[in-house]
């Protein structure tokens, strides 16, 4: 005679509930999926690039100008990452890496050598995140708002500083990180300060108190507020992140362009915005994930490059980031309305 198991009984004698699984197993497998989709994307841009431009695109040297290319905004998308996780956004951040590029070049912060233009570039980045994080955590104002006041003046006071005019860096000490001889194995030093900003800011995010903070405030604010965590000033931390972030690509872009000039970091907010979307962070905050993100600026930065080996217009690229744009936030609404 066939015995089949009781189900399990608690002290009472009444059926014991089905352990159900944890919640977190079920965020880590959308996760995989995430990364693995972006991945794969990043894959099918290689395979494009090899096909259309086989000699150009696969070239080491094109291979290592995407990888510095995506540097410099990918350090920016890190401290965007945080800022949108938390249910913020930064408008400002391009216009930042031009006043701290152009503050850092002029003849007076250069007669201080190598130390004097990375200090100062990223003294201005953190003093305009201080502003920014004061006004929106202190002072009320709405993060679209205050960031976008900052995009205004930061831009203004960078075409003032310059008059209009490029501010050639004559430091050879940081002329020569933009040089093949300063790479190491290959790797150019933008890529490997790009690589050590991200896995702090992976760390930081996902093995941190600080980060738990960060997405229980974007979460829900007020849950937040009554669980202890002081939110104002988690807010203000994560401007300063983002200040600080800024600063760090300003001197990058420094290297890389040898120069200083007030058009620099022109619609980064749009990319490192776009990039840290079709990554996984959500855009009403929350949640948010550095490799998302960090896949999202390879993504775009690829296919800029791939756009400009074929001769394609920069209007169509704009269009082409725009429409992915609304892709990622459509999926991220069903996914979110079927969880």
């Amino acid at each position: 005679m066939t015995q089949h198991a009781s189900p399990p009984r608690d002290g009472t004698g009444k059926t014991a509930p089905m352990a159900q699984p944890p919640a977190w197993r079920g965020m880590m497998a959308r996760a995989d999926v995430r990364t693995l989709s972006l991945l794969g994307v990043l894959a099918v841009l290689v395979v494009i690039g090899g096909i259309t431009k086989p000699d150009e695109f696969l070239d080491t040297r094109n291979l290592q100008l995407v990888l510095t290319q995506a540097s410099v905004i990918g350090v920016v998308t890190v401290g965007m990452t945080f800022v949108i996780t938390s249910g913020g956004i930064d408008l400002s951040v391009g216009a930042i890496v031009a006043l701290a590029s152009v503050w850092a070049t002029t003849v007076a912060t250069q007669d201080y050598g190598f130390g004097g233009v990375l200090f100062t570039s990223v003294l201005v980045g953190v003093g305009c995140g201080l502003v920014n994080g004061l006004l929106i955590a202190y002072g009320g104002m709405v993060p679209f708002i205050a960031t976008l006041a900052m995009f205004a003046s930061a831009r203004g006071l960078a075409l003032q500083i310059t008059d209009g005019k490029t501010q050639i860096v004559t430091i050879p000490s940081i002329l020569d990180l933009g040089e093949r001889d300063a790479y190491v194995f290959g790797i150019p030093p933008l890529v490997m300060v790009f690589a050590v900003v991200t896995v702090i800011g992976w760390l930081i995010l996902n093995r941190t108190t600080f980060g738990r903070r960060t997405v229980a405030v974007g979460g829900n604010a007020e849950a937040a507020r009554l669980a202890g965590i002081d939110v104002r000033r988690q807010r203000l931390y994560l401007y300063l992140l983002s200040g600080l972030c800024c600063g760090i690509a300003a001197f990058l872009l420094i290297i890389l362009s040898g120069s200083g000039q007030n058009t620099n970091g022109n619609l980064y907010e749009l990319d490192a915005i776009a990039a840290a979307i079709i990554g996984g962070t959500l855009l009403s905050g929350g949640r948010g994930t550095i490799t998302g993100a960090v896949l999202g600026v390879l993504i775009f930065t690829t296919i800029t490059n791939i756009f400009a080996l074929n001769n394609l217009q920069s209007d169509v690229q704009q269009i082409a980031k725009g429409a992915i744009i609304v892709a990622a936030v459509l999926v991220q609404r069903r996914t979110a309305s079927t969880t």
